[in-house]
């Protein structure tokens, strides 16, 4: 009896084993099969993705920026940490700047149709890009715009180069002293690197299209989604940050710079102190606001007309 219930259990172990290695195979032959359709595709779309912009040479590369309107005031725009295609994610917010102002919108190293580097991706060589940018086009005073981690390299930026920098408005952007938890990437790079995003992108479609936009160019930052996102040059970048954040706690912006600055309410409602944060910020200076906003993290996605509304009334205060 005791042999036969031993026998019993080897069998049903036995049964459990075989199921399981075949799981982890299928798993496994998926993967593959994931991975190989999407390399094929990368390689198919890329005659598909259409050229927007400018290309301008910078150090060892070449970055393309959009530039659009014809005001008398300029303005410098630069996009979030990892941001594909920031010609296509700002579009929204140059349609609405352009009718007021001279938009210069730069995609770094690494984004949209801009070409990877092999220098390192500290704060400092971000600003030498972005400055080497501004000079080649002739650009000798500006408002500088940025979202998200654009609010630290704009402090950067504004140490470096206090001449150039008429003021600073932050869409939702970084400070100093926010909750940084840390650069950890491994995750989104392998559901990248898998072409796991890909299938994401097929079940979710809706999920990655801003509001209004077309189809046409949904499916260009689409594709440059599936291109550039967490490629060698945007992760040495992430990788980066944890001591860019340090750096910029020494950093301050300038007393006499004017400070606009965006809020999203509902980052306000996840982040410790995130309005907060920004409202210190602005008192650091003898000309500072904060406005906040209903929307999420990407508030140039549905807030375009006020953030451009709300600018020209900043601008225009004495």
């Amino acid at each position: 009896m005791e042999k036969t219930k031993k026998s019993g259990f080897k069998r049903v172990l036995h049964v459990l084993m075989i199921t399981f290695l075949t799981l982890i195979g299928l798993l496994a032959v998926s993967l593959a099969g994931i991975y190989v359709v999407n390399q094929i595709s990368l390689s198919r779309e890329a005659s598909k993705i259409k050229n927007y912009g400018e290309k301008i040479k910078v150090f060892d590369g070449t970055m393309n920026v959009i530039d659009e309107g014809q005001g008398k005031e300029t303005i410098v725009l630069l996009p979030g940490y990892g941001t594909a295609s920031p010609g296509l994610d700002f579009k929204p917010l140059i349609a609405e700047l352009k009718k007021d102002y001279r938009v210069v919108a730069i995609e770094p190293f690494g984004y949209g149709l801009s070409s990877q580097t092999k220098r390192e991706r500290s704060a400092k060589n971000m600003v030498e890009e972005i400055h080497s940018v501004v000079e080649q086009l002739n650009i000798d005073s500006f408002i500088l715009m940025g979202h998200s981690i654009a609010g630290i390299y704009g402090l950067n930026y504004a140490a470096a180069y206090p001449e150039n920098v008429e003021a600073f408005v932050g869409i939702d952007s970084s400070v100093p002293n926010q909750p940084w938890p840390g650069f950890d990437d491994s995750l989104p790079n392998f559901i990248q690197k898998s072409g796991l995003m890909r299938v994401i992108f097929k079940l979710n479609p809706e999920g990655f299209k801003i509001k209004g936009m077309d189809d046409e160019t949904y499916e260009q930052s689409r594709m440059l989604n599936l291109k550039n996102l967490y490629n060698e040059t945007v992760r040495k970048e992430g990788q980066a940050l944890d001591e860019t954040f340090k750096e910029a706690k020494k950093l301050a912006f300038p007393k006499g710079l004017p400070l606009l600055l965006f809020v999203a309410k509902e980052n306000d409602a996840t982040l410790p102190n995130w309005l907060e944060l920004h409202q210190e910020q602005a008192a650091s200076v003898n000309k500072g606001a904060v406005v906040e906003l209903s929307g999420t993290h990407y508030l140039h996605h549905n807030q375009s007309k006020t953030i451009a509304a709300d600018l020209k009334k900043f601008m225009n205060e004495k």
